[in-house]
């Protein structure tokens, strides 16, 4: 890729991360950044493998996931451009604890955790920054897990709805999810089987919350659903 066009990409979708920059920083960070692109479905990286970079979502959705008892895949994040990814693990010094991959064809970059905690080390504000997103994502996995063991079925799949529509949006009819995913995929981010997740949708067709066609899911009643969410 021409060297301005990348510069162009980094300093747009990285925009967060490149203000808290000086020149010689910048420099390094578009001399190692690389873009990669991944077909549907596609593993980015898998439990167990060691952790050599920090992931930018550019384009596309992206499912973070781990596998249960019996090889059951429970969807433990959504990413959605531009979020980073993958990189508590090695600060952690520890192989990953989970996997990532793309939900539909999807665009990367990524850059050498070694590149990243050696600009830690002399930017404040960068590390910082890191702090404040592993700070927020521990929370947000802290209320995950009391949600998906406390909540009955109904509040976890309307749950999921809503992480949908605040994750991705809708499409230009205001209405229909932004994201077309499969059964298995809305059960494995509920913690139920298939065949609940089903059923749970056609009750939520039935009141009239939702309207089902194929994998796409149109949003009727968004404040329903929402309260649903919140009492469980």
């Amino acid at each position: 890729m021409i060297k301005s066009a990348l510069e162009k990409i980094i300093s747009e979708d990285l925009a967060e991360i490149w203000s808290l920059l000086n020149g010689e920083e910048k420099r390094r960070i578009i001399d190692n950044f690389q873009i990669h692109n991944f077909k549907k479905n596609q593993v980015i990286y898998a439990e167990k493998e060691d952790p050599e970079f920090i992931w930018c979502l550019i384009k596309g959705k992206v499912k973070k996931y781990k596998d249960g008892v019996g090889g059951r895949q429970q969807i433990i994040r959504l990413i959605r451009p531009v979020q980073y990814f993958g990189y508590r693990a090695y600060f952690a010094k520890e192989p990953y604890v989970s996997s990532a991959a793309a939900l539909e064809a999807s665009t990367l970059g990524t850059l050498p955790m070694v590149l990243v905690e050696e600009l830690m080390e002399k930017n404040y504000k960068l590390a910082r920054f890191f702090i404040h997103e592993l700070s927020r994502n521990l929370g947000g996995s802290d209320t995950k897990i009391v949600n998906l063991t406390q909540k009955h079925i109904r509040g976890r799949l309307a749950e999921a709805l809503m992480v949908l529509r605040d994750n991705y949006g809708y499409e230009d009819d205001n209405s229909t999810l932004k994201i077309y995913l499969a059964r298995e995929d809305l059960a494995n981010m509920s913690n139920m089987t298939t065949s609940n997740a089903i059923r749970t949708l056609s009750g939520f067709v039935a009141e009239k919350l939702i309207i089902v066609d194929g994998r796409r899911i149109k949003i009727i009643n968004e404040t329903m659903l929402r309260k649903i969410s919140k009492h469980g």
